[in-house]
């Protein structure tokens, strides 16, 4: 079996981990103009993210595997109270707010550690599993959207 799924999509996370830590690293220096442009980055990786998943690996997944639809539901859900926060965020920036972009911020992080472990643990590995011989087409495709 191989695990081509998982390696990109986990590398995936840690490339969006990155950049929301040096979203945080923005504004307890104060950095402001960096942060507007911190924030639109890690917000344009974790949109890309999760489109990767919603338009190409989640409904095939769910055709190869229905009983992956449970988790999946759950995650689509996740995404959606990611996506407000990333909003929230991008609006805390534009305000200057440090208070709310740390909280913001710690928010996600939580969300995100746990969101990625359940991915990482239960779908990516569901998905190696499930086009064992088309996986590095698969992954070929998700690095071409």
């Amino acid at each position: 079996m191989t695990d081509a799924i998982s390696r990109y999509l986990t590398d995936d996370h840690h490339r969006c981990d990155h950049l929301l830590v040096a979203c945080e690293a923005a504004v307890n220096a104060g950095a402001w103009s960096t942060l507007d442009d911190t924030v639109a980055v890690f917000r344009e990786s974790v949109l890309r993210h999760f489109a990767l998943e919603e338009e190409i690996l989640f409904p095939e997944l769910e055709q190869a595997n229905p009983a992956a639809g449970g988790p999946i539901g759950v995650m689509r859900m996740e995404h959606q109270q990611m996506r407000q926060l990333l909003t929230d965020l991008a609006d805390a920036t534009r305000s200057r707010d440090r208070d709310t972009c740390l909280g913001d911020l710690e928010t996600l992080l939580m969300l995100v550690q746990q969101h990625n472990a359940k991915e990482e643990g239960i779908l990516y590995p569901l998905a190696d599993g499930a086009f064992p011989l088309g996986a590095d087409e698969f992954v070929a495709r998700m690095k071409a959207a």
